[in-house]
């Protein structure tokens, strides 16, 4: 923009230089017409010949009509000066002042123009000028500022809390990998002592990724061979699982326990075992057992029965098995 303002002005200062020298010239007429009449009257009295006469008033036509045409010169100089002046201001809000500060060299003409053209051409990619860019500029500037912050929380946000997963994580494993040899040396212990012999243990699939992989449970029974849980029958699965919940029952014993029907797959030797090995966790655990096996209710403290003597009409027994024991100890007696 800069260098197009410049190549513009020196044609004004041309026109204005021109102009100058046609106004001084015009002035030196003027005098010299002037002094001619100012000599023509003073010396009337002094009569010519006619040829120089007529030659002198020729030179004064002459000159009168020269200046008159330097005027009009002038005069269309002065309005094409105005119309560049006013051009430059509307094309580039450029007053005078302002341009000759701009103003630079001019090598040449042709290398002006072609440059003026490069310009043009720039500016025209430039495409439409948007008049309201500089208020959407700050209103999207804003908007990206808020953003960038809610961005920026984000981000710590998500920071800390990858920070705080990866701590639990971390807690987590320890923890886990301490109860789990603690449950797998109680289950060892149950196992043996439930079934009268034999061998057990737990172990990780992935010791690498505790907290994600599968646990497998390896026991042999008395007089069999090691096998996995999914090779035992459904009796002896079900025993196994009960080992296992009584060996997690001695590591972190819980004040009240209900058993549903877990004894339910087990033979009648098995139910008895299981019943003695319950009592002798009745210290820091009480048990509710729901079952309709006999060596678990003969195992009992109290029995809770309900029956229908009558139709439509529901009625709750209980029996508290130590004092039926006590009453025919005194019976027998």
């Amino acid at each position: 923009m800069a260098a197009s303002r410049s190549f513009r002005w020196p044609l004004a200062a041309r026109m204005r230089s021109s102009n100058s020298a046609m106004l001084r010239r015009v002035l030196s007429l003027s005098v010299r017409c002037s002094a001619r009449r100012t000599r023509r009257s003073a010396l009337c009295w002094v009569r010519l010949p006619e040829k120089e006469l007529r030659s002198k008033n020729d030179e004064l036509i002459h000159l009168e009509r020269e200046r008159g045409r330097l005027e009009n010169k002038k005069t269309q100089a002065e309005m094409e000066e105005d119309n560049i002046l006013q051009k430059l201001w509307e094309s580039y809000e450029l007053t005078r002042v302002t341009a000759q500060e701009l103003r630079q060299p001019m090598e040449s003409l042709s290398a002006a123009n072609r440059r003026i053209g490069e310009l043009r051409a720039a500016i025209k990619k430039l495409g439409s000028v948007n008049i309201d860019a500089i208020e959407e500029y700050a209103r999207v500037s804003q908007r990206y500022e808020f953003m960038s912050t809610q961005r920026n929380d984000l981000e710590r946000s998500k920071e800390e809390l990858l920070k705080i997963i990866g701590d639990l994580t971390k807690s987590m494993k320890e923890i886990f990998a301490v109860q789990f040899r603690a449950i797998n040396e109680s289950f060892r212990h149950t196992f043996t002592e439930i079934f009268g012999g034999g061998s057990a243990e737990l172990r990780l699939e992935d010791e690498s990724d505790i907290l994600s992989c599968g646990i497998e449970i390896r026991v042999q029974p008395p007089g069999k061979q090691l096998k996995t849980i999914t090779l035992l029958s459904g009796g002896e699965k079900a025993f196994v699982a009960i080992a296992l919940y009584f060996a997690i029952l001695k590591v972190h014993p819980t004040p009240f326990c209900v058993l549903d029907e877990i004894d339910a797959a087990l033979d009648d030797v098995n139910v008895s075992r299981y019943a003695a090995y319950m009592r002798t966790l009745c210290d820091k655990t009480q048990f509710i057992v729901i079952t309709h096996r006999r060596g678990s209710m003969e195992g009992s403290d109290i029995l809770y029965g309900v029956t229908m003597q009558e139709q439509g009409v529901t009625k709750l027994l209980a029996l508290n098995m130590n004092e039926v024991e006590a009453h025919i100890r005194e019976t027998l007696q």
